[in-house]
């Protein structure tokens, strides 16, 4: 295909540009949002003293709940929460804080019965190791609030939409020679021919999934100026409307059986399973309850289930997040957004594909950046402005794996000796993000990829070895590995990024031309 060379020219500068602007902030949100596939199995192996997945024992719900209505009627009236999926302490409630947000002195009281089926109470500082990945991935790591959302998410918003248009001219450039160069990875024509040839063809190749992530990041982002706008459109008429309430309070005691709870959500929706259920305002005239629905083979709109709210009184259905019909289009459409940028579709198969596929997209940013440092220096080697560009990239890409993975195993030691480590998991990343930023500005890029590489090889590595210990010195042995793959995963990145140091150090890539120091 024949495309006019000035074309060629406008578009390619387009794909530098916006690339350049937005790929340090995309490749944060792309690596950790790979990991985000796997948060609560990182959260369990950084913490396994939490109560582990089990077979449900719904025998006992019923006992438990009526044992916790009658101790602490008043808690109990607020709202509690239902752990399905767990007999060690399935019923909780928040003592301070709530569910909504990244407060990092939640403590919850939750209640078990033991075996002569006493209830038993303690408070436990909710865990945030999980939510902080998300975090990560949602606003790369700004801080700050813009608003009810925080401002990161809106930076990636704008970042994606630039990330969008960078894929369009990336393709339009790649057009002449795209049947002729497509699989061709070129090592024997030099460093910056193979870094070329490879980023083309991991750009080509998950085209389909970037467009996905770059329209649906920008959705998440401004949904609610989109909603705004609309809305003088529609009389200023609410999207979401809600129940009206009830004409009189309502009250625990009355409260319906567990088990009738779960088959009223099951009834509107063969073939999930709860796994979960919030209940809300138990002593108001508008109580909710919210039933996470799990189905391993449907297309669900969270991040891990699907959505069920119920009036817990009355058993009927106030909402759901399921496939809705001719009837719900639009909230078809938008439910179908949330799954795809999820990756809730096709099990186990899916999850992996989209942590691969996040990885690459990483690949992605940070290829792109060293195929115009290298040729930026090509022209002029002592250019101040490439030279800061050149240490932001090393900085802040390499800087980012090595926080979250010095944080992974951070968190794995003081959860042993911290009732609430939620601090020192937020200060273990910055801290180490910006150390290394501003150890690669002083020592320079080579220097600094070559030991950064080695620290993220050596932590990974230390983390299976942090299992090993902690296994041997404990009573139960096996808890330890209940997330065993976490501490294969990071063997095998140690290796490859082991191996990927020897690269540096042993031959000339194109970043490796850049002056030691400014």
């Amino acid at each position: 295909m024949r495309v006019r060379a000035d074309i060629l020219r406008t578009y390619q500068g387009v794909h530098t540009w916006t690339g350049i602007i937005a790929g340090l902030v995309l490749f944060i949100g792309f690596y950790a949002g790979s990991l985000t596939m796997f948060k609560h199995e990182l959260a369990q192996w950084a913490n396994p003293a939490s109560a582990p997945v089990t077979k449900p024992h719904t025998n006992n719900h019923q006992i438990l709940v009526d044992q916790a209505i009658t101790k602490y009627p008043e808690q109990m009236g607020n709202g509690f929460s239902l752990d399905l999926l767990t007999n060690q302490a399935p019923l909780s409630w928040y003592s301070q804080g709530k569910e909504r947000g990244m407060k990092l002195d939640n403590q919850l009281q939750v209640l078990y019965l033991n075996q002569q089926n006493d209830l038993v109470i303690q408070q436990q500082s909710e865990n945030k190791l999980a939510d902080l990945i998300d975090y990560l991935h949602r606003t790369a790591g700004f801080a700050g609030e813009i608003g009810h959302d925080q401002s990161g998410v809106y930076i990636l918003g704008i970042a994606s939409a630039l990330y969008f248009l960078a894929l369009v001219s990336g393709v339009i450039i790649l057009l002449p020679t795209l049947v002729k160069t497509f699989f061709a990875i070129r090592k024997e024509k030099g460093a910056s021919r193979f870094w070329l040839d490879s980023h083309n063809l991991v750009g080509i190749a998950s085209l389909p999934f970037h467009l996905i992530i770059a329209f649906t990041v920008v959705v998440f982002a401004f949904h609610d100026l989109v909603y705004d706008g609309l809305s003088a459109f529609y009389d200023d008429k609410s999207f979401f409307q809600r129940p009206a309430p009830a004409a009189h309070n309502y009250h625990i005691a009355n409260l319906p059986s567990i088990n009738k709870q779960l088959l009223a959500a099951k009834n509107y929706a063969p073939g999930y399973e709860p796994v979960h259920i919030t209940f809300s305002r138990l002593n108001t005239n508008s109580p909710t309850a919210t039933l996470k629905m799990s189905n391993s083979s449907a297309v669900v709109r969270g991040p891990d289930t699907d959505y069920l709210f119920l009036h817990p009184y009355t058993l009927e259905v106030l909402n759901s997040s399921y496939p809705q019909g001719d009837d719900g289009v639009w909230g078809n459409i938008v439910g179908s957004f949330f799954s795809l940028h999820f990756g809730t579709y096709g099990g186990e198969w899916g999850r992996w594909g989209y942590f691969v596929m996040g990885l690459l997209g990483a690949f992605l940013f940070y290829s792109g950046n060293l195929l115009w440092l290298d040729k930026r220096f090509k022209q002029d080697a002592n250019k101040r402005s490439t030279r800061f560009m050149a240490n932001l990239t090393i900085g802040v890409c390499l800087g980012s794996m090595i926080a979250v993975v010095a944080t992974l195993l951070q968190a794995k030691w003081t959860n042993q000796y911290m009732g609430n480590a939620n601090y020192s998991y937020l200060y273990s990343y910055y801290l180490v993000f910006f150390a290394f930023v501003a150890y690669t500005f002083f020592k320079g890029t080579h220097h600094a990829s070559y030991w950064g590489l080695i620290g993220i090889a050596f932590l990974s590595a230390g983390m299976g070895v942090s299992t090993l210990i902690q296994a041997l010195l404990a009573d139960d042995f096996l808890k330890y590995y209940q997330s065993g793959f976490v501490d294969i995963s990071a063997a095998v990145f140690a290796l490859i990024f082991y191996y990927c140091a020897k690269k540096v150090r042993n031959k000339s890539v194109s970043y490796a031309v850049i002056p030691a120091k400014l």
